[in-house]
This record gives C-alpha cells, sequence and structure tokens, in this order.
C-alpha cells in the first residue's frame, strides 16, 4: 500500500531559545494545523513549548 501524499514533515521549533530541535509527519489536508506541544529542548536542558516551523 502506497503512503498518503498528504503528509509533509515539519520543525518543531524551541519558543524560548529558537533552536529547530524536532522533525515530525504532519498530515497537511485542510492546511497546515496550528498547535504547540511541551517538548524537551537540549539547549535549554528542560521541557518548553514547541511550535510548527516549516522550512
Amino acid at each position: 500500500m502506497a503512503k498518503s501524499k498528504a503528509r509533509e514533515f515539519v520543525w518543531l521549533q524551541c519558543k524560548d531559545c529558537g533552536e529547530l530541535n524536532y522533525r515530525t509527519p504532519v498530515r497537511t489536508s485542510g492546511g497546515t494545523p496550528k498547535f504547540t506541544l511541551n517538548k524537551y529542548c537540549k539547549h535549554e536542558r528542560k521541557r518548553t513549548e514547541h511550535k510548527i516551523k516549516r522550512k
């Protein structure tokens, strides 16, 4: 079975330091979703909010 073309890779950017820490696929049918996740930032060495950043 073929993979769906409705997925796109985006970066998750830390709101505190601005570094691009994670890369994850998201479903883009209906536009790119806008959400934030609490992820670990290795530069801040704590859990911070990360938002979607397209490259």
